[in-house]
């Protein structure tokens, strides 16, 4: 069966949506509170990698960038940001129509479905506190299925 990743056109796909949405996010009036103190020059291309392996793409964020740890520590510590939150998945959900993925519901739905949980569950699980996070996270991986365990 074809991965989600293959089903949305593989990486150059992913780098124009981490494209899109980092313009969305930065020009929202609460994400862009996300990146008041900054980011990454290569924050595109890392998110773009990132959301390629845990959708079923090679391996190039785990093997370059860090692991789940370094990215839940990034986002951990905030204390509780929900309007934030639903403001990130309506940028997202803005982001994949600039990306070109208007037609393909079951496609769209299933990277929706990956980044509200990826929101509010996983990188929302360590609002207190970043030192909370735990060593050794495995990324988290994503299929049409949801979740894969084990991940």
């Amino acid at each position: 069966m074809q991965t989600v990743y293959e089903a949305a056109g593989g990486a150059d796909f992913f780098l124009l949506l981490a494209s899109a949405w980092h313009a969305r996010a930065t020009t929202d009036e609460v994400v862009n509170h996300a990146f008041s103190h900054g980011f990454h020059p290569e924050h595109t291309r890392r998110l773009a990698a990132y959301w390629a392996e845990a959708l079923g793409g090679p391996t190039a964020y785990s093997e370059s960038y860090g692991d789940e740890t370094s990215v839940v520590r990034m986002h951990s510590g905030n204390g509780p940001h929900e309007d934030m939150d639903r403001r990130a998945i309506a940028c997202f959900d803005q982001a994949l129509t600039d990306a070109g993925l208007a037609g393909d519901s079951r496609l769209r739905k299933v990277l929706h479905d990956y980044f509200a949980w990826t929101t509010t569950v996983t990188m929302s699980r360590y609002s207190r506190s970043a030192e909370d996070v735990p060593e050794g996270l495995p990324l988290q991986k994503w299929s049409w299925d949801g979740p894969v365990d084990g991940s």
